[in-house]
C-alpha cells in the first residue's frame, strides 16, 4: 500500500471538502445513497461470498451475524444517509464569541478534523456509515476493514465512488479503502504522522489494544463492550427479565450487548430461577456461588454452570452471560466500575434515588435506567449513524456522530492591535 500517495490524495480531498457548502455535501450524499440502492444486488452478492467464506473458516454465528448484510440492513444504511443529510452541517458553527479588553473579536468555530482513518472488524455497514459521517463533517476517510469483509467493502466503496462521480460537486478522492492484504497496512496508517489526523479502532479488545499501542498519531479509543445490567432490590422483575433478554440475545456479538447481570441478594431467590427459565436453551448462564445455590434444585433444561473469575470482565460476544450477586447498590457500583470498559451500563429499579446514584457514580459513556443497553447506537440517538462508541473522556464520548468528527479553532479579528 502506497501510504504516501493515498494520504496525499485524501489530504487534498479534505481541503476541498472543508470549503464546500452543506447543500453541496448533501447533494453528493444523496447521489451516493442512490448509487447504493442501484447496486444493492451486487453488494448483497459480494456479502454472501464473504459470509460463505467466513462459515467455511469456522467463524461463530454471532460474528457471522455482524458480517452479514441483507435487504433490511441495506435499507438501514440508506435511511442513515437520509438522516445525516437532514442534520445541520456542523462545519462553521460558532460555539462562542467575545470581545477582548484589547478590542479584538474572538470566535470559536467548528472545523473538520481532516483525514480520518478507521480500522474495523467484520461489519461492512461501517464502510457506508463512516463515509457518510466523515463526508458531511468535511473529512476525507481512509477505511481499513477486515479481510473477512473485503468483497462487501469493495462493492460498497465502488458504489460510493460512483455516487460521488455522478454528483455535480462530489469529491471521489474523499474515500479510500485499504486493500487488506497484510497487517503492515495497519501499521502504515497508524504511523502516518502528519498525513492522517486521527485514527479510530472499531472492534474487539484485541484490535483496540493493538491500535492504541501501535499508533503514533492521535487515536479516539472506541471500547470493547463489557456491559452490565444491575437488578436492584426494588426492580420490577418482569421488566428486568425483558431487558436482560433483549440486551443479551438481540445481537450478542454487538458491543452494547450485556455480558454480566448483577443481582441484589435480597431478590436472588425470586429473580434467578425466573432468569434461568427465561434464558433456558438459548443462553448459557455462568453463575457465581450464591446465585448457583439459588437454582440447584430447579429442574430446567437451561445451560447453567458455576462461574470462574475470568467470566467477569470478559466480552463473550456470544450467547453466554455471567451472573454476580451483590449485597447492595454500592457494591454493585464498585463491581461494575472495576470490571467494565466504560461503555454502557444499566440499572433496573423503582427507586428514583438509587437510579440517580447509579447514574452519578458509574463510570461509563452511557448509563441507563430501566432501558436496554442495546440503545447505545448512533442511529438510536438520532445521529443517523456512528463512527464508533468512544469510551475515552477526551474529545468525544459515547456514540460519535458528525459533531464528534470536528474540532474547533479560534478566529480573531483586530484592527492593528499589538501587545
Amino acid at each position: 500500500m502506497d501510504i504516501e500517495k493515498i494520504t496525499a490524495s485524501l489530504k487534498n480531498a479534505s481541503s476541498k471538502l472543508a470549503l464546500q457548502t452543506a447543500s453541496q455535501k448533501n447533494e453528493a450524499l444523496l447521489s451516493v445513497s442512490s448509487s447504493i440502492e442501484k447496486n444493492r444486488k451486487i453488494i448483497l452478492e459480494a456479502n454472501a461470498l464473504d459470509v460463505k467464506n467466513a462459515r467455511e473458516r469456522g467463524m461463530s454465528e454471532s460474528l457471522v451475524e455482524r458480517l452479514s448484510l441483507d435487504d433490511k440492513k441495506i435499507d438501514s444504511i440508506i435511511d442513515s444517509f437520509k438522516l445525516i443529510i437532514s442534520q445541520t452541517d456542523p462545519v462553521g458553527e460558532e460555539i462562542a464569541g467575545w470581545k477582548t479588553p484589547a478590542g479584538m473579536t474572538i470566535r470559536q468555530v467548528r472545523v473538520p478534523l481532516g483525514v480520518v482513518a478507521i480500522i474495523y472488524e467484520s461489519r461492512p455497514n461501517v464502510t457506508a456509515d463512516a463515509f457518510a459521517l466523515a463526508y458531511k463533517s468535511g473529512n476525507s476517510i481512509l477505511l481499513r476493514g477486515s479481510s473477512s469483509a473485503i468483497n462487501s467493502n469493495l462493492a460498497l466503496e465502488k458504489a460510493i465512488k460512483q455516487g460521488l462521480k455522478n454528483a455535480k460537486n462530489g469529491i471521489e478522492e474523499a474515500i479510500s479503502l485499504a486493500p487488506c492484504k497484510n497487517h503492515e497496512e495497519v501499521e502504515q496508517i497508524l504511523t502516518a504522522v502528519g498525513k492522517v489526523d486521527v485514527a479510530l479502532p472499531r472492534g474487539g479488545a484485541k484490535l483496540i489494544n493493538m491500535v492504541v499501542q501501535t499508533a503514533k498519531i492521535p487515536v479516539i479509543q472506541t471500547g470493547a463492550g463489557i456491559c452490565h445490567l444491575y437488578v436492584d432490590e426494588s426492580a420490577d422483575l418482569e421488566m428486568a427479565l425483558n431487558i436482560a433478554w433483549n440486551a443479551k440475545t438481540q445481537r450478542p456479538g454487538a458491543c452494547n450487548a450485556i455480558e454480566t447481570i448483577v443481582v441484589n441478594e435480597k431478590i436472588l431467590n425470586q429473580f434467578i430461577p425466573r432468569l434461568v427459565e427465561k434464558f433456558a436453551g438459548k443462553v448459557e448462564l455462568r453463575l457465581d456461588e450464591k446465585s448457583y445455590k439459588s437454582v440447584q434444585n430447579v429442574q430446567n433444561s437451561a445451560k447453567i454452570k458455576k462461574a470462574a473469575d475470568e467470566d467477569f470482565g470478559f466480552e463473550f460476544l456470544d450467547f453466554i452471560c455471567s451472573v454476580k450477586t451483590v449485597s447492595d447498590l454500592d457494591e454493585a457500583i464498585d463491581f461494575i466500575n472495576s470490571h467494565n470498559t466504560k461503555h454502557s451500563e444499566c440499572i433496573v429499579t423503582n427507586n428514583r434515588q438509587n437510579s440517580r446514584i447509579f447514574q452519578s457514580k458509574i463510570d461509563a459513556a452511557c448509563v441507563y435506567v430501566n432501558a436496554s443497553t442495546r440503545f447505545t447506537d448512533g442511529g438510536e440517538f438520532g445521529f443517523g449513524a456512528e463512527l464508533g462508541i468512544s469510551t475515552q473522556k477526551l474529545h468525544a464520548r459515547g456514540p460519535m456522530g458528525i459533531k464528534a468528527l470536528t474540532t474547533t479553532k479560534y478566529l480573531i479579528d483586530g484592527d492593528g492591535q499589538i501587545r
